[in-house]
Order: C-alpha cells, then sequence, then structure tokens
C-alpha cells in the first residue's frame, strides 16, 4: 500500500532524509519511531504530497506522490502534528466544509458525518461550536475529518500529542476501532508503550535514516535485546543467584525479595536447559518467566548506538 524508495530530502547542506525505504503492506498498523528532529515529519509530508523530496519515490496505493498528487490525496486522510480548525463553525458544519471539499453531495453528507461523529465519541457535541471544545475533543474531530471521504490511508503524525490521560485513552480506542475496519494507518507517537498496543510493524529512524523495521519481535531477536528471567524458589535464594552467575548465557544476576532477576542471552532452548538444571539440582520452582521486552526497551536497545550496524 506505501512504498517508499531511496527517499532524500535536503535542506541546503543538511540532509533531513537520507535514502529511507519503507514497505507498508495494505491493513498494517506502522508505527513510527524515532527522537524529535529524525525525520518522521519530513517523511509524512512527503506522502501526504505536501513536501516535494529531494530524490527518491514514494507510491500510495500505487499512485507515485510527486506525479499524481492528486489520486493520492483521495487515498489518504492525513492529521499533522499541528492543526488548525475554524472556530466560528460547529462541528457538523466543520465536517460539512471538508465533505463539500471532497465533492461530496449533501445528501451523502448528512448521513456519514452522524457516523463519524459516533465514532469519534462526539454525537452529543454535533452542534458544539469548535472553539468551546477541549483539545482531546479537537483532536478527535480532526481524525473525523481526515475520514470524511473514506481514505484507504491514514497517515497520524502524533495524534495523541499534548492529551491528557483520558484523552489518550479515548484516541487510543479509536485508533483500535479503524484497525479493525482494515485501515492501512501510520503513526509516529513519543507514547512508545501505548504504541506498541496498536502497531503490526515498527520503523525506527534516528538522523534521517532508517535503522530498523519489522515486526518488535523480529527486531528484538535480531537484536538480541537481553532476556530477563524472573525465578522463584521456595528457599535457598541466595544459592540459586550465586550459581547463576556461573551460568554459560547469563550476563547479570539480581536478587531481591521477589526473587532472583536473570539477564540471559541465549535463546528458548537455553531456557528449557536453565530451568531443567534448577529442577534437577533440588530447588522448588515457585515460578520461572520471562519479562516481556516493550517498545521502548527495542528503541532504546536500536538507538543507543551501534545497533544500527547490527540491522544493515
Amino acid at each position: 500500500m506505501i512504498e517508499i524508495r531511496n527517499l532524500t530530502k535536503n535542506y541546503g547542506s543538511f540532509e533531513a532524509l537520507k535514502s529511507v525505504n519503507i514497505s507498508i503492506s495494505k491493513g498494517t498498523v506502522f508505527g513510527f519511531v524515532g527522537p524529535n528532529g529524525a525525520g518522521k515529519s519530513t517523511t509524512m509530508s512527503i506522502l501526504a504530497t505536501l513536501l516535494l523530496p529531494t530524490s527518491g519515490t514514494a507510491t500510495v496505493g500505487g499512485f507515485e506522490v510527486t506525479e499524481q498528487p492528486h489520486e493520492v490525496r483521495k487515498r489518504i486522510g492525513y492529521m499533522p502534528d499541528f492543526f488548525g480548525v475554524y472556530d466560528q463553525f460547529k462541528t457538523t458544519e466543520y465536517l460539512h466544509f471538508y465533505g463539500a471539499s471532497y465533492g461530496i453531495p449533501r445528501p451523502e453528507r448528512e448521513k456519514l458525518i452522524p457516523q463519524l461523529l459516533e465514532l469519534v465519541n462526539l454525537s452529543d457535541k454535533q452542534d458544539t461550536y469548535v472553539d468551546s471544545l477541549s483539545r482531546g475533543m479537537k483532536q478527535r474531530l480532526c481524525l473525523a475529518r481526515c475520514l470524511v471521504h473514506d481514505p484507504d490511508v491514514l497517515i497520524l503524525d502524533e495524534p495523541a500529542s499534548g492529551l491528557d490521560p483520558r484523552a489518550r485513552i479515548e484516541m487510543r480506542e479509536i485508533l483500535k476501532e479503524l484497525k479493525l475496519m482494515g485501515k492501512t494507518i501510520i503513526i509516529s507517537s513519543h507514547i512508545l508503550p501505548e504504541l506498541a498496543e496498536m502497531v503490526d510493524e515498527i520503523g525506527v529512524i534516528e538522523h534521517g535514516e532508517m535503522v530498523a523495521q519489522g515486526k518488535v519481535a523480529d527486531i528484538q531477536n535480531r537484536l538480541r535485546v537481553k532476556r530477563v528471567l524472573h525465578i522463584r524458589v521456595m528457599e535457598r535464594g541466595d544459592e540459586l543467584a550465586e550459581m547463576m552467575r556461573d551460568e554459560l548465557h547469563v550476563t547479570q544476576v539480581l536478587s531481591d525479595s521477589t526473587g532472583v532477576h536473570v539477564h540471559f542471552s541465549g535463546g528458548d532452548v537455553e531456557q528449557v536447559q536453565l530451568l531443567n538444571k534448577i529442577i534437577g539440582t533440588g530447588y522448588g520452582v515457585v515460578s520461572f518467566h520471562e519479562a516481556q521486552t516493550n517498545l521502548e526497551d527495542v528503541f532504546l536497545e536500536i538507538t543507543k548506538g551501534g545497533a544500527a550496524d547490527e540491522l544493515a
């Protein structure tokens, strides 16, 4: 659905994007991750036909963004980090304005707009002036605006930026609904734990270069992000901790009242072998489990330096 090949963007001598390559399949929710100034918004602006690349190509639904921008715009809904609203409009008038801009006849808009307001949980605000809405409500209204022409692709640049916890939860639930509707979504966010709940794949960009793309678990395996094993035994926890320090795949051991915590570089087979050894040594194992590595762990591992070379 989205194909980016060798995309570059220069501002004078500054390279904002350096031969970026991204491939996103139809129906995928793609999390675009990177520090401020890494190139996320630049890439999204090019996809939205708002910025011309210096070189390279980007296509949406088979249409090239520089050669066929009108076709691309029919197929995308773009929500920038900073957006504008027409304060003198009521919410329904606001959506009617954008629906008319896309050439949607008024009878169709009359049916469509209540559905959009229901989707974004603003049905009770249909006669409310936009300037009286909270920031979270304005964000959801702008998302409804992006959907007015039923686009195949949504490009959402920091849609939860500046929202309070309740508003972020509401936005997250709406995005889950859009995912179930089969929309292809590219979304950037700094709220990594919440992003991890929604995305199918991530792409990590740093200093204008893509350093990783794929499923979080696959990237974790390729990076060999440390696994952390939590082990609790009935007794002799201190002895177990000492024993763990001599194991081949153990890189660090911590012990406290909740158990023994082991940084482990081995795979599943080595985990089974370790558990069998602990049991065979006579320890009564109450629990043995691996802590889930989250998106923040993967991001920090990738961007700490040197990891990009492993993923090249």
